[in-house]
């Protein structure tokens, strides 16, 4: 097959010259970059009236896998080995009940609305998602980043993040069967859980010191080709192994943060990210039918809707059960229960992409993406209020109670 350098150019073109007006409008509205990616991809997509801009939609889909193996390769150069040991029990409790207990509830109400099981798995896990980026920016835009519910906050993201990677890696594999059985899970289970523990017992005893060994040379084209190596080659494993290539490219940005040179690692392939992590999200959009939003709109309300209150009430009883106090435990529920995000956008495109999930599932994760992000600052700001009024409220009425009984004492 012979590939013309031509239209591949006018695509990058195009993509690029759209991107960058979009990005700058999303950037004067005060709007997280994502969507105005995701909304030059709808500009130029196929689906798109009258006419696609992009000649080669094919092209766009590799560029968006190259993205999702950079964008959850430097989010795994943010958690070393170390740091995921201090995380600690507390916020590991959380984040796996958020994420299980949103994700069985998600399924059940999916299944409620008629989908199939395979659609319903897929639309589950992509509503269990918290984006890590995107909440942690609106803290610190809003000067909440030192508070303790911030830092419960961040280590419940990052494991929660694992889980679902994890969980997307067991799905895709027991989806690329066609059959769900008790095996095949099984197996599934055993392979991913087998991966992630090679990974960082073998992995973290050779990757680290041969990535040192290059670093000590101070040159940074042989540094940087390393590295992306290591993240291909460990997404390439895991291809080969029928799991998510984000979870080799994840675990592959967790041994390269426990080198000495990881700092500089991610200032040089921070560009590289950024230009294919766009992509993606135009990518996304590009593929996104917009034409069948109106048969899925409600049902995404719906899941949007149920999202929200499974995860609010999931971070808020496990933080309580943990012993943070209430004014802590609904900051965290507040800051949490928002959906959605690059992972979840992985995780719908993941599911199309081995047909185990139908078409619409990528414009309806999208969209609804796309909601939950403009609603996520709202939700952290308003919440945050109101529980700092509950917990005052009810500080108050617990002083007022004891203040009334001291004289019958």
């Amino acid at each position: 097959m012979v590939i013309e350098l031509g239209p591949i150019l006018e695509d990058l073109a195009v993509v690029m010259i759209v991107a960058s007006v979009m990005a700058l409008v999303s950037y004067k509205l005060k709007q997280p970059m994502v969507i105005g990616y995701i909304v030059a991809g709808m500009i130029i997509g196929p689906y798109t009236p009258p006419f696609s801009l992009v000649l080669n939609p094919d092209i766009l889909n590799l560029f968006a896998e190259i993205g999702i193996v950079l964008l959850l390769f430097v989010v795994g150069l943010e958690f070393p080995i170390e740091k995921l040991k201090k995380i600690g029990k507390k916020a590991f409790v959380i984040a796996l009940s958020e994420a299980l207990g949103t994700f069985a509830i998600g399924l059940i109400v999916c299944q409620s609305l008629n989908y199939s099981l395979s659609n319903s798995l897929f639309l589950a896990l992509a509503i269990s998602v918290t984006s890590t980026v995107i909440v942690m920016r609106i803290l610190e835009e809003l000067g909440m980043i030192k508070e303790e519910a911030s830092y419960i906050i961040l280590g419940v993201a990052v494991i929660e993040d694992i889980i679902i990677i994890s969980m997307l890696a067991i799905l895709q594999s027991v989806s690329s069967t066609g059959v769900v059985s008790v095996p095949d899970l099984a197996l599934s289970i055993e392979t991913v859980l087998a991966f992630i523990g090679g990974v960082l017992v073998l992995g973290s005893k050779i990757i680290p010191k041969f990535v040192n060994y290059v670093g000590a040379t101070n040159q940074h084209d042989v540094l940087i080709v390393t590295i992306l190596g290591v993240a291909f080659g460990l997404s390439f494993i895991a291809y080969e192994i029928g799991i998510s290539v984000a979870t080799g490219a994840f675990f592959a940005g967790v041994l390269i943060a426990e080198s000495k040179v990881h700092s500089v690692t991610k200032v040089l392939t921070s560009p590289i990210k950024d230009m294919f992590g766009a992509l993606f999200f135009i990518s996304v959009g590009a593929l996104m039918d917009i034409t069948q939003i109106p048969t899925f709109i409600i049902p995404a309300m719906i899941l949007i809707a149920v999202s929200l209150i499974a995860k609010f009430f999931t971070v808020f009883l496990s933080s309580k059960s943990q012993g943070y106090n209430t004014l802590t435990a609904l900051r965290a529920g507040f800051g949490l229960s928002s959906s959605g995000g690059e992972l979840a956008l992985v995780v719908a495109k993941g599911g199309t992409d081995i047909g185990g999930a139908s078409s619409f599932l990528l414009p309806m994760i999208g969209t609804m993406t796309i909601i939950t992000t403009f609603m996520t600052p709202n939700i952290i700001k308003w919440g945050w209020k109101f529980a700092n009024i509950f917990s005052s409220s009810k500080e108050g009425n617990r002083f007022s109670f004891r203040f009334k009984r001291a004289p019958k004492e």
